[in-house]
């Protein structure tokens, strides 16, 4: 039997590769070119643009399930990576990832979707009943406030689904995102996977990572000062006059800012599904499901019996889903940033260092989405959130062996950091010695 010798190029070689229209990248020391695939690919081109020229394996195993891997084959280039090593901590990671496959975790779900849509259909009926049957000014801010809950309730299932199958088939996985994400909050599915696959890839890097980019509005760090240029959106974020002045005090309008966060959110789902440059997958369906909640959320508000109330509706509405905003802010806005590309060969450094957890009892699960274990998510993001409490001693052992940062903060702490974080920053805007840029608006232009 003919013994087919083995091809090889360097780490370097592989770099080369990094380029659209050029997409390399090497899992478990076999490399494959993924040029062709990288717009077909159901998680967005961009993890593959942010990750080509290197080793992906980590990233890899914590993105796609076991079936994933008979789907490699046809993209094998022939080669494998030169001098291909295997950090101890990757070698841990992986080791965690296969324990968690043989008890079965990632497919224990624990009907936590079931229980999370009933309470949406709950407080759904019950916020119709309070605006329609309801005279009191107090039913109707008693509503506002309940849809509110219902919107951060529903995004947690949106974003269960999107990073795993919730439902029994993926067509009824599809149904579910447009469900609990266009058509009951207004945003789009597919521009939370756009921004939030983009998120976990490059975790708080400020170049790469959308999340962070805030400008004109906030700024976790005085290299945005530079006006630096964002690589998800492709231009620059101009630190200009009006970014100085709007940083300047982010410490103080960080709380207001937050309870009208939605509108950003409205304006970029918007920006996304009609761009003529991006190719939007599912497009009709989510247009179709942001028409069906600007249908009936405007009609509902017209049932309010005063202009008045209908402003404090919308606004009460708004105020109380921010704390949802304010809990994604929790926990990255205070954790370490940089500067540059994510890096396949650090994949557990780089979760660790990004993101911040926040302590609370079980009973809180619910309220949080399981997000509050947002390290656990980072590095499991398809682990469903049921598991994520039972997981997260394993994760600190692990962060202990390494010498790696777990910082798990209470709610009130973590409140503390963040707002320490943004007023470090907004002091060194006051800084007149840096010059500002000369367009005015061009970083409202930015998404995010």
């Amino acid at each position: 039997m003919q013994v087919v010798e083995k091809k090889y190029i360097t780490p370097e070689e592989l770099k080369e590769h990094n380029k659209p229209g050029d997409l390399w990248i090497s899992i478990q020391g076999k490399v494959y070119n993924v040029t062709d695939w990288a717009k077909d690919h159901p998680g967005g081109d961009v993890p593959i643009t942010n990750l080509a020229g290197q080793d992906v394996t980590d990233a890899f195993i914590a993105y796609h399930p076991g079936t994933a891997w008979q789907y490699l084959d046809k993209f094998f280039t022939g080669y494998h990576l030169k001098d291909f090593n295997v950090s101890e901590v990757s070698k841990d990671y992986r080791k965690l990832w296969v324990e968690f496959v043989k008890m079965g975790l990632f497919e224990k779900k624990e009907h936590v979707t079931l229980y999370t849509l009933s309470s949406v259909v709950v407080m759904f009926a019950i916020v119709i009943y309070g605006v329609l049957s309801c005279t009191s000014v107090w039913a109707h801010l008693g509503s506002a406030l309940l849809l509110g809950l219902l919107w951060m309730q529903s995004t947690y299932v949106g974003h269960d689904s999107g990073h795993y199958e919730v439902m029994s088939s993926r067509q009824y996985n599809k149904f579910a995102q447009i469900l609990c994400g266009n058509c009951l909050t207004g945003i789009s599915i597919a521009w939370w996977k756009w921004t939030h696959n983009a998120h976990h890839i490059a975790c708080n890097s400020l170049d790469y990572d959308p999340d962070l980019q805030h400008i004109p509005v906030f700024a976790v760090s005085s290299r945005f000062f530079s006006s630096m240029k964002s690589y998800f959106y492709g231009r620059y974020l101009k630190f200009d006059a009006l970014s100085r002045f709007l940083v300047s005090y982010q410490h103080w309008t960080f709380y207001p800012v937050l309870c009208f966060a939605r509108v950003n959110l409205y304006l970029q789902t918007f920006l996304l599904l009609f761009s003529r440059q991006r190719n939007v997958p599912d497009r009709a369906y989510n247009i179709t499901g942001i028409l069906v909640f600007w249908t009936w959320f405007p009609l509902l508000v017209s049932c309010l019996p005063n202009w008045p109330e209908r402003v404090m509706f919308v606004v009460a509405s708004m105020a109380a889903c921010s704390i949802q905003h304010l809990q994604f802010c929790l926990n990255h806005f205070a954790a370490n940033v940089y500067v540059g590309p994510p890096s396949g060969n650090d994949w557990f450094e780089k979760q660790t260092s990004g993101t911040l957890d926040i302590s609370c009892s079980s009973w809180m699960d619910w309220f949080f989405g399981g997000l509050q274990f947002q390290l656990e998510h980072h590095l499991f993001p398809r682990l469903p959130r049921a598991q994520l409490r039972k997981v997260s001693p394993l994760v600190i052992d692990l962060c202990k062996k390494h010498n790696l940062p777990y910082r798990s903060l209470s709610f009130f702490e973590a409140n503390l950091w963040t707002l320490k974080t943004l007023r470090t920053a907004a002091l060194q805007a006051r800084d007149h010695t840096i010059p500002p840029q000369n367009l005015l608006w061009e970083a409202f232009h930015t998404h995010g």
